[in-house]
């Protein structure tokens, strides 16, 4: 259970809208082009270099290396940002907007170092830790990215890494529009019940509490342990807020559940 109440810190006002926010508007079509990209049938080759060798030892670290050098930003090939992986997706045939199957991928390549991008070491690393060296390879691999496969403790970590690969740049928080939005891509699934889902989502959407325009990590997670805790609204009953140690963000939710019960 988390520490002692805490009300939200609104450290920072600028806007945090990485991929699913105002700032990621772009489609994978608009990725940018360049002219000295391999064909088609050249990146779903797999071949071109050993196997089994160097740093990279379970993938062909050339066709690996290519496929990044595709996606990378053209003033720093270390880096693929947003358009990098809008065109990733465009080539898995993944909505980089409404699929969480992109930010599974992410989180399972190690896509940690900063938010809304990945390095190329991170890539290679990932491609050579998941044996994907093709966009063929890639594709089949798709079905794995279910978040239904995850354990209870992957799962916890998965959800944080969305957090916060979706901040922009230093900013500490997340929009609360774009909270919703992540919320219902990252838990539309059994993890946590519908009811609890929609109505902590109305509740964000419907307060007039400006301290919430800004969600911290902290709330983030809260909510998450809360709803496994509290499951349903028969489970609320032990609910003591003045005993409470979750954040005041949670107790304010239960505060609305329970206005909403009496109508």
């Amino acid at each position: 259970m988390p520490g002692k109440k805490r009300k939200a810190e609104s450290t920072n006002s600028s806007s945090s809208s990485s991929m699913w926010g105002s700032g990621s508007s772009q489609s994978p079509s608009s990725s940018s082009r360049r002219s000295n990209k391999q064909s088609s049938s050249s990146r779903r080759g797999g071949g071109g270099g050993a196997q089994g060798s160097g740093a990279y030892p379970y993938i062909n670290e050339e066709s690996a290396s290519k496929l990044f050098d595709e996606i990378c930003d053209e003033d720093d090939p270390n880096v693929a940002g947003m358009e990098g992986i809008c065109k990733l997706c465009e080539q898995l045939n993944l909505d980089p907007l409404e699929d969480v199957r992109v930010l599974v991928l992410l989180h399972k390549l190690g896509a940690n170092k900063k938010p809304a991008e990945i390095s190329k070491e991170e890539f290679m690393t990932g491609c050579n830790k998941l044996q994907l060296d093709s966009i063929d390879k890639f594709t089949n691999f798709l079905p794995a990215l279910d978040t239904g496969f995850m354990e209870r403790d992957e799962f916890k970590e998965f959800y944080k890494f969305c957090f916060q690969f979706n901040r922009q740049g230093t900013h500490k928080t997340l929009d609360k529009d774009l909270v919703v939005a992540l919320l219902k891509m990252c838990l539309n699934t059994d993890r946590i019940t519908s009811h609890r889902l929609d109505t902590f989502c109305e509740f964000l959407e419907t307060t007039n509490d400006a301290s919430y325009n800004k969600i911290t990590l902290d709330q983030w997670r809260s909510f998450l342990d809360f709803s496994q805790e509290f499951p349903d609204e028969g489970s609320l009953m032990g609910y003591d807020e003045s005993e409470s140690a979750w954040p005041v963000l949670i107790d304010e939710y239960v505060e609305f559940l329970e206005k909403k019960a009496k109508k």
